[in-house]
């Protein structure tokens, strides 16, 4: 699943970053496999989109977050 297919508030795995000219920057930013991210808040019309990162807020446009697939963690773990 691409990251920008969760919900606000749903916890999710990186699994990898896919082939992009983006690459190098978000691994750089600590999106990297096995770290765990969570989207936030969304700007007015979707971009961009913030999301909790480790200890820490990144904000990235849709087209930068299509490149990273996750796996969401088990409901319980995640707001209802």
């Amino acid at each position: 699943m691409k990251l920008t297919q969760l919900a606000i508030g749903q916890i999710a795995r990186i699994a990898s970053v896919g082939e992009s000219p983006f690459k190098e920057k978000l691994q750089e930013m600590g999106c990297v496999a096995g770290v765990l991210i969570k989207p936030i808040l969304k700007a007015p019309f979707g971009d961009p989109i913030a999301y909790e990162l480790e200890e820490y807020t990144l904000s990235m446009r849709r087209n930068e977050a299509d490149s990273i697939l996750v796996k969401p963690l088990d409901p319980l773990f995640n707001p209802s």
